[in-house]
């Protein structure tokens, strides 16, 4: 456990002990991403999940919402499609435009890593109260609801 600084104050504190583990969460999910499918990087999951709830994006809207460079999405993306995850398909619209789309493959993936990755979190609270679950749940709500979107820094 993360060991506050002398003479915080326990809001302080509790910040401190906040950031110090929602890292190790952090590293832990990073970790985890990879053993649950080699290929399919914490990242790669992430833009995955996206495409599928969005029906389909730019790569550019990629880029913004999850506030990284261009380069950066290029290269998952890249990745991406010479897995044959994703696949690019004209914007029926905008003709000059390309919308990536989960393939069949990418689908049948995101779906594999989402049910292991729910069976760990499953796991991980068996043990849990449902009221410390559902208080937990709501919390997380929270925070990511006041995110401040382009950060980077939670």
């Amino acid at each position: 456990m993360n060991v506050p600084t002398a003479g915080a104050t326990a809001a302080e504190a509790a910040v401190e002990t906040i950031q110090y583990e929602m890292t190790a969460f952090a590293r832990r999910a990073r970790a985890s991403a990879g053993r649950m499918h080699p290929e399919l990087s914490l990242v790669s999951y992430t833009l995955l999940g996206h495409l599928e709830e969005r029906g389909g994006c730019r790569a550019t809207d990629l880029a913004a919402h999850y506030a990284l460079d261009k380069s950066t999405v290029s290269r998952q993306v890249g990745s991406l499609e010479r897995a044959g995850l994703i696949e690019r398909r004209l914007d029926p619209e905008d003709h000059r435009v390309q919308v990536l789309h989960l393939t069949e493959a990418g689908q049948e993936i995101l779906a594999q890593v989402t049910r292991s990755r729910r069976t760990a979190f499953r796991e991980r609270l068996a043990d849990w109260p449902e009221e410390d679950l559902v208080r937990f749940a709501g919390y997380l709500e929270r925070y990511n609801a006041g995110a401040s979107a382009g950060t980077g820094e939670d």
